[in-house]
């Protein structure tokens, strides 16, 4: 029985409200930090046979011990059973984005039919609507993280930092301090360290939330306009070419929706701002120019999204001297 005191029990309400929103078996990813122990804790006391997964990056001398540790904090939490997933971490991308790939891999390819619960926190939904800002790359990059985004679940979305720290000392727990999460190496560490607390003494108190809030409406908001393109894709779509005469008419935010629903479906791996409006451009600022280069292609050749003959298609232009350019 977990006590009942005043941050274990906020926890434990979060945690309810997401469960009984989203049905059916969930593990939980423990890290061994004060936000992931809370959340095992509070998992485990508002449903059965629950698994926590613990993922043991490599990264740092004694790494196996901190899992083990955290595996064993599972077991006297409440959890059913627990796993640790030794991962091999890359490089591309930096260490950080290589880890979090390293990790969400492993996580999903554990978790079976249940869905994943992760702890971000009301603190973690502010620093990735702030860094979503300094990308400027519209309203979809200051969304934040949606509390169910199949596999993964967010139950404390509405949950400050302090409160899961305060859960840990409810509960007499020490829980593992990541040094990397003190490293001002890391951009999101300088976030939580000095820009947000600048921003909260500057404009009186209250950013983290109003961070939070602008995140959900935003995500609101990106929810109908996507339903809206999706239903517009269907009519506009011929074959897997898109009809010009179609879109012409159709508001521009709309229409960039569904360019780039369109395009993803047809193999373009990332698509930035810059690329999207240049392929609107084809539509709404018609001047007969040429295409626009978009990734995906496989090696030796590059995907150009076309305006011809009224219509916008997807080519693959290969290279000269690749044996494949003319099949």
């Amino acid at each position: 029985m977990l006590p009942e005191l005043p941050a274990i029990a906020e926890v434990r309400r979060a945690v309810r409200g997401w469960l009984a929103s989203h049905p059916g078996p969930v593990a939980v990813a423990l890290s061994g930090g004060a936000d992931s122990l809370a959340l095992t804790a509070a998992v485990a006391a508002e449903t059965t046979d629950v698994e926590a997964l613990v993922v043991d990056h490599g990264l740092q001398a004694g790494s196996a011990a901190v899992a083990s540790a955290a595996a064993e904090h599972a077991i006297g939490l409440g959890c059913a059973r627990t796993r640790v997933l030794a991962v091999a971490v890359g490089s591309v991308g930096g260490m950080e984005a290589a880890a979090r790939r390293a990790r969400y891999a492993a996580l999903d390819a554990a978790r079976g039919d249940a869905a994943v619960l992760v702890a971000h926190t009301l603190d973690d939904q502010a620093e990735t609507v702030l860094l979503g800002l300094s990308r400027g790359s519209g309203p979809r990059s200051i969304a934040g993280m949606a509390a169910w985004d199949a596999p993964w679940g967010r139950p404390l979305l509405a949950v400050r930092r302090s409160v899961t720290r305060q859960a840990c000392r409810e509960l007499g727990i020490e829980p593992f301090e990541d040094p990397q999460n003190s490293d001002p190496a890391f951009t999101r560490v300088r976030l939580r360290h000095e820009v947000l607390p600048l921003l909260e003494d500057v404009l009186g108190g209250g950013v983290a939330q109003a961070l939070a809030r602008t995140a959900a409406q935003v995500r609101e908001d990106t929810a109908v306009l996507d339903a809206d393109a999706a239903a517009l894709l269907s009519t506009a779509r011929v074959d897997d070419e898109l009809d010009v005469t179609t879109l012409t008419g159709v508001e521009p935010a709309v229409r960039r929706r569904i360019l780039r629903l369109w395009m993803l479906a047809g193999g373009v791996k990332a698509l930035s701002d810059k690329q999207l409006r240049l392929v609107d451009d084809l539509i709404g600022d018609w001047r007969g120019q040429g295409g626009v280069a978009v990734s995906g292609g496989p090696a030796g050749a590059r995907l150009v999204v076309a305006r011809k003959h009224g219509r916008l298609a997807s080519i693959l232009e290969w290279s000269l001297g690749n044996p494949e350019k003319n099949s």
